[in-house]
């Protein structure tokens, strides 16, 4: 009350509407005279704006064709977030066939085995109008990949996971529709951390993607240095899981490092689902976990403890069972680098870098040189593998990389090296890791960084430089 009295000053008597303007008695009159010219003025440009301006151009965004499944007429509305549910979308979900999902004693978990599976995949895939035999199915990948749900603890260790992350994507988005990444963060199980977890994740996967035929793990410290190569899936028409590995090595020596289980593809089937339980139940959410690690050391050739290790676990089922796990339903990869050990990679990535310069800088190669768009990077990277792959004056070495020649390898992996954790293992130096890490996704990225016009300033620089026209040619 008191603020009204000071700022009004008005007497007592009936208070004045507020947004009034009030004038004095004598300034009246001078004010509809200019209200009134004011109006005039508007009019007069409102009619000469009419005439003299040309026809005014159509807006950007609304002459873009909207799709099919909104309106086009005048009348129709942009939906709203609360509209987004349209009747005929809430009818398919409530009218579309009955599958797997609809189970109610289907599980996730590892603990309950899943049975029919082929069966019931085949049916949801026909259910969505999708061909089991068709290259849309066949070629289908989802990638996996994670890490701990809590911080690192080692410094700088998010960092590195967040630029592993990137290196996924990149890989991914370079490769069209056929590989989705799954990232994970989550224990599906709590009792299988670290080196376990990677199991149920990829169960999960297996059945969240039934119109996947592969799921693909690709441990979280490993690296893609060759962003052109495409996993050879025709290669693997007859095998159901598919790792980096010595069948000498597993089957003869029963060696617990014959086989590196940080990458692996697993085909999308009931035996796949079966392999994933066999492995499950030697880890530590079974009662058997104690036992089972005991009689690694036993059995396993150099085995150093009495821990169950997933490595250690899937040499044991091979070698012990290989009419049923093994024979031509795995594959041991080794005619590329499926994954490399970083420590026999990272120091001859220079020369590898080198050599593919030079195979673009030869004149009958100069359309490599072509700046071009993100989309066309396939394009690019099957005539690039064409050049590099010439008897003469190409690349000496596998396609996909190995340990002769100089080709790029397709998954450098820094195991032992625990960017995470902090603490490397003892025959590696925190430095020496560190700089592997660094100058491969510095290598990695410049290929993916070139169709953006740039790449790094130097091997272990973050820094970048912009590419001059014709390059590698031009320097």
């Amino acid at each position: 009350m008191a603020s009204e009295a000071k700022g009004g000053g008005a007497a007592a008597g009936a208070p004045k509407p507020h947004g009034h303007l009030v004038l004095p008695p004598g300034r009246t009159r001078e004010a509809l005279a200019f209200a009134a010219g004011a109006v005039a003025s508007a009019l007069l440009l409102l009619c000469s704006a009419s005439v003299l301006s040309p026809t005014p151009v159509p807006n950007i965004v609304t002459s873009i064709p909207l799709s099919s499944s909104h309106s086009t007429s005048p009348s129709s509305s942009i939906p709203t977030s609360s509209s987004t549910t349209t009747p005929s979308a809430a009818a398919a979900i409530s009218n579309a066939p009955r599958t797997f999902y609809d189970d109610p004693t289907l599980t996730y978990t590892i603990h309950t085995r899943i049975s029919n599976w082929d069966t019931k995949r085949l049916t949801w895939l026909h259910s969505r109008g999708l061909d089991p035999s068709s290259p849309t199915v066949l070629n289908r990948v989802v990638m996996v990949s994670g890490s701990q749900p809590e911080p690192c603890k080692g410094a700088g260790g998010d960092h590195l996971l967040l630029r592993f992350l990137k290196n996924k994507l990149d890989y991914c988005r370079l490769h069209g529709d056929n590989i989705k990444l799954l990232y994970n963060t989550a224990h599906h199980e709590p009792s299988m951390v670290a080196y376990w977890a990677k199991i149920p994740a990829v169960r999960s996967a297996m059945l969240a993607h039934p119109d996947a035929e592969w799921v693909w793990w690709v441990d979280a410290d490993a690296v893609f240095t060759d962003m052109d190569f495409a996993l050879p899936l025709d290669k693997y028409a007859g095998h159901g899981f598919v790792i980096y590995g010595w069948d000498s090595e597993v089957y003869e020596e029963k060696s617990w490092v014959g086989l590196n289980a940080g990458v692996f593809l697993i085909r999308n089937c009931q035996w796949g689902l079966d392999l994933l339980d066999a492995w499950a139940r030697m880890g530590p959410a079974f009662p058997e976990y104690q036992r089972w690690g005991k009689t690694m050391r036993e059995e396993l050739e150099g085995k150093p403890n009495e821990e169950s290790d997933d490595q250690s676990a899937l040499v044991y089922l091979l070698s012990k069972h290989p009419d049923k796990w093994g024979g031509n339903r795995t594959l041991l990869e080794t005619g590329y680098y499926f994954q490399g050990y970083w420590a026999e990679i990272v120091g001859r990535l220079d020369g590898v870098a080198e050599r593919y310069s030079a195979v673009e800088r030869a004149r009958r190669n100069r359309a490599l040189r072509r700046r071009h768009a993100e989309r066309d990077h396939l394009l690019y990277a099957a005539a690039r593998d064409a050049a590099a792959g010439a008897k003469k004056g190409g690349v000496p070495g596998p396609k996909g990389g190995g340990q002769k020649g100089w080709t790029r390898p397709f998954v450098t992996h820094f195991t032992g090296c625990q960017p995470c954790g902090g603490a490397p293992d003892r025959k590696y130096t925190r430095r020496r890791c560190e700089e592997g890490v660094r100058r491969a996704l510095a290598f990695a990225d410049d290929q993916v960084l070139r169709a953006y016009g740039f790449r790094h300033a130097a091997p272990l620089s973050d820094s970048v430089v912009p590419l001059p026209f014709d390059y590698p040619a031009a320097r």
